[in-house]
Order: C-alpha cells, then structure tokens, then sequence
C-alpha cells in the first residue's frame, strides 16, 4: 500500500527546557520554621517583660531584636512551603529566571521569595468541533477529532507559548483540517491512494504524527488520536448515497452474473456427463439464455410450457 508522506510541521526550536529545582524535603523545613516562629516569640516575650522590669535595659533590647528577627526568619521560611499534588508540578521562577521544576508529589519547600506555577501533567483530552473542510477531491465533508496528549515538558508549556491549553487546540484543527485537505474522503477509482474513510488506522497514526510535530515546541505529548465524526456535508450528502447505492448494485450484479454463468456451466456439463438429452449448439444457447434470463432476474419469471417438440 502507498503510505503518503505528509510534509513535516518546522516549529521554532525551544529556548527553554525542563530541570529539577533545588528544594528540601517540607517536613523539615516546617518543623524548622515553626520552631523559629516560637523561638523568636518567646524571646520577644522574654524581651518585653525584661523592658518591663529593667526598664529597657541592654539585656532585654538584645533579647527583643534576637526575638523578633528569629520571628522573621521562620515566618520567611513558612512562605518557601509548597504543596504538590499528584500528577501536578511546580515551575519555579525567581526574579523571571526559570530555576527549575518541582515534581515530587507532598511538600517541598523552595526559595521562598520565588514565584511557583501549577501546571497539571494529567493526561487530558481535547475533541474538536465538527468542521466543514474539503477533502482532497474537492468534496465538503464534516470531520472532528479527539485527541489524548500530556504535558511532558513543564518549562516549554509555561515559557514557550501564551497558553498551551489554547495551543493544542488550535493545532489540534490545523492538523485535522491538514489531513482532511491532503485525502478522499472515499476511494473511488480502486487505486492504493489512502482514504478517510477504508484507511481510518493509517489516517489517525498520520494525524497523532502531525499534531505530535505541532505541539513538540509546548512540550506536550501526543497520546492518541481518533477521528469521531466524518461524513459528506448534507448538500451533497444525498448524491453521495445514490453513487455508493449504484455501486453497490453494480457489484451484487456481478456476483449473480458470475454465480449464473457458473450454474449455467455446471447444468450443460452434468447433462453431457449423464447423457440425459442431446443439444445442438442452437438448443444448447437457447438454454444458456433462458437459464441466465431465470438466475439473473430481478423478479420472478413466468415459465412457458412447450407442448410440442423440441425443435417447435
């Protein structure tokens, strides 16, 4: 069979790729700027009271800075705790520079003064609408899609486009219309050019390879992709079936005849074996006609009784 080759998508080369971000497991880093937190309170406490006693002694202002910074630093600490989820990730900026992603599933802790994006690495599914396009014989046809895909690559689906939701489902239908534009809906001439319709396996592997090149630059992963809906559009939808009604019958008028004439063959051969009536050619095409004339009629024939000889 002749696989088409459909042209390759160039997308733009990716100026960012994924890698781990330093991060310390949260427990600890919890437990450390919880107790920071109480540290730097009771010492803040402690400072008062002493100020309250010693009337603002040097013993107390040290211990009522020493409280109040510790204060700071374990509050500073809290805001570096990051939650997440399973099948999500962390994308980690500080000051707009990627620093780095975080996927281990509970709690991280990372600088705390950076900026962390969720981005879900679910597997999802995007289908189409039903487009009107044409296919490659210039006939109107409705087409959709669905398609499965993942993001593989956090730092190209944040960094590398506006928004890579939005991007898959747009390239999703370029790619769909693409390949509408580029096959029959239908092989009607019997040749080995694939179609939308007798080829949906070659089709749908050619459409997966096509969005995969489209999405490579997001960093998203193409699943699968299957074609939903595909049909004539209704304004010649109704010529369309008459053509495949008329081949149809064509075809099972073939089989009767080929099934007749095999009949016909077999019946003049057992008549010659078994020596049952002797035909002359004239008899012998009479015969064939009428046989055919019975096998091969659409509506049930009315016999003629010859109640004279053979030959009137």
């Amino acid at each position: 069979m002749n696989l088409e080759a459909t042209p390759g998508v160039e997308m733009p080369e990716p100026q960012v790729r994924e890698r781990t971000a330093d991060g310390l497991p949260g427990l600890a880093m919890f437990a450390l700027a919880l107790a920071l937190v109480l540290a730097g309170g009771a010492a803040a406490a402690g400072g008062l009271y002493t100020a309250a006693v010693d009337a603002m002694g040097a013993g107390a202002v040290v211990l009522l800075v020493a409280g109040v910074l510790l204060l700071l630093v374990g509050v500073l600490l809290s805001f570096g705790l990051t939650v997440v989820a399973p099948n999500e990730a962390r994308v980690v900026q500080f000051l707009g520079r990627y620093t780095g992603t975080v996927r281990t599933a509970g709690l991280r802790w990372v600088n705390p003064i950076s900026t962390r994006k969720p981005v879900s690495t679910r597997i999802r599914n995007h289908e189409t609408a039903v487009m009107k396009v044409n296919d490659a014989g210039g006939s109107p046809i409705e087409i959709a899609a669905v398609v499965v895909w993942q993001v593989r690559d956090t730092a190209r689906a944040v960094f590398e486009v506006d928004d890579f939701v939005q991007f898959v489902s747009t390239q999703t239908e370029a790619a769909v219309r693409h390949i509408a534009n580029n096959y029959p809906y239908d092989n009607h001439d019997d040749t080995d050019r694939l179609s939308l319709r007798d080829n949906a396996d070659e089709i749908t592997e050619k459409l997966s390879t096509e969005i995969a090149e489209r999405v490579e630059s997001a960093g998203v992963r193409i699943i699968e992709s299957r074609l939903t809906h595909l049909a004539y559009a209704p304004e010649i939808a109704q010529a369309m079936l008459q053509r495949q009604q008329a081949g149809a019958i064509i075809a099972a008028r073939q089989r009767i005849v080929e099934g007749a004439v095999g009949m016909v063959d077999s019946a003049l051969s057992h008549l010659a074996e078994q020596d049952v009536v002797e035909l002359d050619e004239e008899r012998k095409a009479a015969m064939v006609s009428n046989l055919l004339v019975v096998l091969c009629a659409d509506r049930a024939t009315q016999p003629v009784v010859n109640t004279g000889t053979l030959y009137s």
